[in-house]
């Protein structure tokens, strides 16, 4: 663990100067760039080829269902036996399920076999961004660091869904429908094998599994059940802001328009993460997600209301705004919850819990859309992010870290009282 910085306000040129840090950090950007075009490549491809958003949206649902069903369970299995030890397997059968799922959409195959195909390809989907998180939680511990370490997180995450749906919306329309989905298996096959060859910054391993400690399973955890409802709100946003986007500009027959009000979008979502990145915050993580998500909720509000091209996407930059600062925070509160040999499941939970909500939103708003226009699948984001709001307000105290006992090698030291604790957090 690194010692404690002594620096009242860390930022990312301090954060980039960690020992080893760019020999994850680069392959980790490679690696997770393919996760912003899957669902897209997914809706395109199926959509050119069923002319049905219903179904494309089911396709892409089924994906990100078994990617949010699986991926804690991978994030389990890297705590235990090592982040190689289970991206290798999973990026060769993930490549081999979106392959399969090309040649199957070309063939108009039937929606049950399209769906059977999908399973497999959302299960083994490169989980690399809780990877590199928790990478960066081993290597900082509870440094002041690790907020601008999310923050920092949260910025390429939302770069990689910049360029990602842009680049795949591209590849679909300018030369291929399968070429999006094409380009995704190919950055999954090289970024995940070099990520993975990456052993030196890999985290410790668990094995041993008779202390009570290290069997914690971070779904056990109350505040992260919380943050995976507030997680799968956010993924409504982005699946419904997919789906939806995709099929008005389909509808006024500007179909090249979807990716760059998409970019807008999350262009926000990015320059939003610096900016938190680059605060020294005086109030406490908790109290800065409630207040987060409530503009996130009313951001979405207007957005079904909007069939002005250049008015949506100002209201979709007002929304991605509102994103980054909910994401940042909700990982950062995952580092005062959970204990280290937990971290990378509670990771992979929270960004399931993203996939899952964006796949439920992709379904309900294509579904939405093929029946009442364009313009209402707007509403899903709308309902998902009020829903988990009220959630979030019911159940905010259990998003304060508790004194327990935790293991630290072979000794044992009390966790800083919540109060303490939450004022240290608020001043990082």
């Amino acid at each position: 663990m690194a010692s404690a910085v002594k620096d009242p306000r860390p930022g990312y040129g301090q954060l980039l100067r960690t020992p080893s840090a760019w020999t994850f950090l680069l392959p980790g950007f490679l690696a997770r760039q393919p996760f912003a075009m899957l669902t897209i490549g997914i809706v395109l491809l199926v959509q050119s080829t069923t002319g049905s958003y219903g179904t494309a949206g089911a396709v892409s649902a089924a994906t990100g269902v078994s990617m949010a069903l699986f991926a804690p369970q991978g994030g389990k299995l890297a705590d235990r036996f090592g982040q190689r030890a289970v991206l290798v397997p999973g990026v060769l059968v993930h490549v081999a399920g979106v392959s399969a799922l090309i040649v199957l959409a070309l063939a108009h195959a039937p929606l049950w076999a399209l769906l059977a195909v999908a399973v497999p390809t959302g299960a083994s989907t490169p989980q690399v961004g809780p990877m590199v998180r928790a990478r960066w939680a081993a290597k900082l511990g509870g440094s002041p660091l690790m907020p601008t370490a999310a923050a920092f997180e949260s910025v390429t995450d939302e770069f990689t869904f910049v360029v990602g749906p842009v680049l795949a919306t591209a590849l679909c329309t300018g030369i291929h429908p399968a070429a999006g989905l094409i380009a995704e298996a190919v950055l999954s096959l090289a970024g995940g094998l070099l990520f993975a060859s990456q052993r030196r910054t890999q985290p410790p391993v668990h094995r041993d599994r008779s202390d009570a400690h290290l069997r914690v399973s971070a779904l056990s955890i109350p505040g992260v059940r919380v943050l995976i409802v507030a997680f799968l709100g956010i993924g409504s946003v982005f699946g419904g802001m997919q789906v939806s986007l995709t099929a008005l500009t389909e509808s006024i027959g500007q179909p090249g328009l979807n990716g760059v009000l998409y970019g807008v979008f999350a262009g926000g979502n990015m320059l939003a993460g610096i900016a938190c990145g680059a605060i020294a915050w005086k109030i406490g993580p908790r109290r800065r997600l409630l207040v987060a998500y409530g503009l996130l909720a009313l951001a979405t509000t207007p957005l079904w209301a909007v069939t002005a091209l250049p008015l949506l996407g100002a209201v979709g930059l007002v929304v991605g705004l509102c994103i980054a600062p909910a994401l940042i925070t909700g990982y950062t509160l995952v580092e005062s919850l959970v204990p280290a040999a937990a971290r990378t499941e509670a990771f992979t939970w929270l960004t399931g819990a993203v996939a899952l909500g964006q796949a439920a939103a992709a379904t309900s708003a294509g579904q939405l859309a093929d029946r009442f226009g364009p313009s209402s699948g707007f509403l899903v984001p709308l309902a998902g992010t009020a829903l988990a709001l009220v959630v979030l307000l019911s159940l905010r105290a259990h998003l304060m870290p508790h004194t327990s006992k935790v293991v630290t090698g072979s000794a044992e030291v009390a966790d800083t009282p919540t109060d303490e604790r939450e004022r240290e957090l608020s001043h990082a």
